[in-house]
């Protein structure tokens, strides 16, 4: 099993640069990371791994995911976020 990013670098990989997608991801680390599966932790940071522009169509409803375990991670952050 491949080694996890710490917390600092995870904080560090939701810089964005685009302000839609820091108020997203940031706050997701600080409060339902570490509620994650260690699968979904590994999936987390392969979305981290994406392009900004996939990340902001996935996140704002304008395309979906074509892997079923980063858009079910989109969905979980969404859900956190409209509650």
């Amino acid at each position: 099993m491949a080694e996890l990013m710490t917390k600092p670098r995870l904080r560090w990989a939701c810089r964005r640069g685009m302000l839609e997608l820091d108020v997203l991801l940031a706050p997701f680390v600080e409060q339902g990371y570490d509620a994650l599966t260690q699968q979904q932790k590994q999936d987390f940071e392969r979305l981290l791994a994406c392009d900004d522009p996939d990340l902001f169509a996935w996140f704002m409803g304008h395309a979906k995911s074509s892997d079923p375990a980063l858009q079910a991670l989109v969905q979980l952050i969404l859900d956190r976020v409209r509650v």
